[in-house]
């Protein structure tokens, strides 16, 4: 039964990997991968020297960083309300309604953000109907598209994080609760004193693992909300790959480009497994 899956992912995602060698190469597509000129670290010692490789590598991260910290506080805080809500059909009617957005594709919300904040769009149309405010290019910008980009990723994923601290708080001990109320806490002192404790551990662990996606500001978002107007704010790694290696041609490049990107990564990786190991004693097995 797991021949067919395991063949799939070694001729998909372990084959080519031998691709790989095409950034220490002068890559010409008609010469071939191995007809190709050797060019060693010509590649990557290009990349430090592009002049646009730093506001990438900033943008990526300053991107990626906001996405995960709200991604956790949103998530977490929404988790501490929902948990106080006692009707249980309305509870289950609001968790699947954030829930659902977790599964749109960003094709199908990138078009829907860019009518909604298009100069002429609903919340431009809005802003000077009821405050008098000139169309705000919220996709033309670069701030607000920095803004746009971290809210609307918030808005589609915390739904689904919510659940990881839902699932953390039906584990704690009702005994907890009780003894704290016994001692005469609210239930502002017992979310305080028993409720985020006991979530600590669980939130350690979101965030450490987190920092492994540093450099993984989300392809498809940008791509799909991104223009030239904001690409010194908004162009990621990713898109950078995209333009400069398949557009451009220049495939070397934007393979040497990948595999910076993923090595930093993995790194990251291991350091969050680690720290995560040390401070809430998680293990993968």
């Amino acid at each position: 039964m797991l021949l067919p899956a395991v063949l799939l992912q070694f001729i998909f995602g372990y084959l080519p990997l031998g691709g790989l060698v095409i950034a220490f190469k002068d890559y010409k597509p008609y010469d071939g991968i191995w007809g190709s000129a050797w060019a060693g670290l010509e590649h990557f010692r290009y990349m430090f020297e592009y002049p646009d490789s730093k506001q990438v590598i900033i943008n990526t991260a300053l991107i990626a960083g906001l996405k995960i910290i709200f991604n956790i506080v949103v998530p977490f805080a929404f988790a501490l309300l929902l948990n106080e809500v006692r009707k249980s059909a309305f509870k289950r009617s609001v968790q699947t309604l954030v829930y659902l957005p977790y599964f749109i594709s960003w094709v199908f919300l990138g078009g829907i953000l860019n009518d909604i904040l298009a100069s002429d769009g609903i919340i431009n149309t809005l802003l000077h109907n009821w405050f008098g405010l000139q169309p705000i290019l919220f996709l033309g910008d670069g701030s607000w598209f920095r803004a746009v980009v971290v809210i609307s990723d918030v808005w589609q994923q915390f739904g689904f994080g919510t659940i990881v601290y839902l699932a953390a708080l039906a584990g704690v001990n009702p005994s907890l609760y009780e003894a704290a109320e016994v001692d005469g806490a609210s239930r502002w002192k017992q979310t305080l004193n028993v409720t985020i404790p006991s979530l600590a551990p669980i939130v350690i662990v979101v965030a450490t693992l987190a920092i492994g996606n540093i450099l993984n500001a989300g392809f498809d978002q940008i791509f799909n909300l991104y223009n030239p107007l904001v690409y010194d704010k908004g162009d990621i790694i990713d898109t950078f790959v995209y333009r400069t290696g398949i557009l451009n041609g220049q495939y070397s490049f934007g393979t040497a480009v990948g595999i910076f990107k993923s090595v930093v990564g993995f790194v990251l990786i291991v350091i969050g497994y680690r720290i995560a190991y040390k401070l809430a004693d998680y293990k993968i097995f």
